[in-house]
């Protein structure tokens, strides 16, 4: 219950920051956290499709180790180009490091590999949505704080 005593305090003390504010720093502000929410979904794309990869890589390492040494098989060099190939030790494993640099691991190495990237991601992904759901509840009350704000403006000369 102090979480939300914490969070309902800050709520009112950015509400009275908003209130102090100008139109052009609202608006500002409005804009500003608007672009962070629209990069933050940005990062969450990218991170969803490396996770996606990620399981498919996974996926493959499995398909990999059922199959049988001296099998003929197409190995993948790009997404659209497969070269004829055979299958010499499936214990074996190239796993890509990033910035083009490949290790070799056994195959359970490179399945624990896939599996903490997964995880890593996936505690980035729920972290980054925090951030934006945050992010756009500031923009959200920023709009209203400047919609008060104009309606105020418009009112006070007709008075």
């Amino acid at each position: 219950m102090a979480s939300r005593r914490g969070a309902g305090s800050s709520e009112a003390s950015r509400s009275s920051e908003l209130e102090k504010m100008s139109v052009d720093q609202l608006r500002a502000l409005k804009e500003q956290t608007d672009l962070e929410v629209n990069l933050l979904h940005e990062s969450l794309n990218n991170i969803r499709t490396a996770s996606t990869r990620l399981d498919a890589a996974f996926a493959a390492l499995h398909d990999l180790s059922l199959r049988p040494q001296g099998k003929q098989m197409l190995v993948p060099l790009t997404a659209s180009l497969y070269v004829a190939g055979r299958l010499d030790d499936a214990n074996k494993v190239l796993v890509d490091v990033g910035t083009g640099y490949f290790v070799e691991k056994t195959m359970a190495e490179g399945k624990d590999y896939c599996d903490r990237k997964i995880k890593l991601l996936k505690s980035n992904y729920d972290q980054l949505v925090e951030v934006a759901t945050r992010k756009k509840i500031i923009a959200e009350e920023a709009a209203a704080a400047l919609l008060e704000k104009r309606k105020q403006m418009a009112a006070a000369p007709a008075t």
